[in-house]
């Protein structure tokens, strides 16, 4: 058994994973390797909650302002690039800490990312002008009907996994959720998951009060300056959509900071059910049904 050993640190965002991660990190001499979708794209500074330059001081990270909006790139991409890191790192280093939330990325170098059939140009126009016509709720709606294990661990605020996730279960006929083959990679280290999490009502009001925060650091003037490429996949997310909309004058301020704040909090909320799914959560009691008279 290899004595290599890689400490995966999850859970819902705005729990402090890394605050807890560069602590861990400190203690064992290393670096932190992000997983976080979102966190490597260097144009998004604000936005998606990247540790700060104190943080990033304290300890070496990767993947953390690595890329570009302008890249294509995925979960399957981000397995190839994060094992081969963790393949140097681990020349010189017996433990090595991951931290994140995105749980499509921590199940890419857990398990290994299955091979989706390619995409069908016309299929994907049909749902791309769907989603234009009739917007991102019509398709949500055809996707929980046809596949709900998806509907409820996707991001179904991001309207490419929407369309993704869809576009295969029409093309296959077979659900998007089951291209998960159950037959995982072989890895040569440890894998070790810590999972981060605070009360309900704790952690929605740490993600409210991050989102005030995000707002007075400027969050608006740097969704201003990327306007031009909101149609991006990276930047239909969380955060920039809701200012793209303010922007277009479909909503108000206020509106959009309070619609960042209920879909962050929904997205932890899913970040949870996936987690839940691994096993690391305890699984919510049954309610009790009344007794029949």
């Amino acid at each position: 058994m290899s004595e290599k050993r890689l400490i995966l640190v999850v859970g819902p965002t705005a729990a402090g994973k890394t605050d807890y991660a560069i602590s861990l990190a400190l203690s064992l001499g290393s670096p932190v390797i992000s997983c976080d979708s979102r966190q490597i794209y260097k144009e998004l500074k604000i936005g998606t909650a990247p540790p700060t330059k104190d943080q990033l001081d304290a300890v070496k990270h990767y993947f953390i302002f690595s890329h570009s909006i302008h890249d294509d790139y995925t979960a399957g991409l981000y397995e190839v690039e994060a094992i081969n890191l963790l393949s140097e790192l681990f020349e010189t280093h017996d433990d090595l800490v991951m931290v994140g939330g995105s749980g499509l990325y921590a199940e890419a170098i857990c398990k290994g990312m299955d091979d989706f059939p390619k995409s069908d140009p016309e299929l994907r126009e049909i749902l791309a002008n769907r989603l234009s016509v009739e917007g991102l709720g019509s398709l949500r709606d055809e996707l929980r009907l046809l596949d709900r294990e998806s509907y409820d661990i996707i991001d179904i605020h991001n309207p490419q996994r929407v369309l993704r996730a869809l576009e295969v279960t029409l093309q296959t006929g077979r659900k998007f959720s089951s291209f998960k083959s159950n037959i995982d990679k072989k890895r040569e280290f440890l894998i070790e998951k810590i999972y981060i999490d605070r009360p309900r009502e704790e952690l929605y009001q740490r993600i409210n009060n991050r989102v005030d925060c995000m707002m007075n650091n400027g969050l608006l003037d740097e969704v201003r300056g990327l306007y031009q490429f909101r149609n991006r996949p990276a930047l239909k997310t969380v955060g920039y959509s809701e200012l793209f909309d303010f922007i277009d004058g479909k909503l108000s301020l206020d509106e959009a900071v309070d619609l960042i704040k209920r879909n962050t909090r929904r997205y932890a909320k899913r970040q949870i059910t996936w987690w839940r799914r691994d096993g690391l959560v305890p699984p919510v009691p049954k309610k009790k049904l009344p007794k029949q008279i």
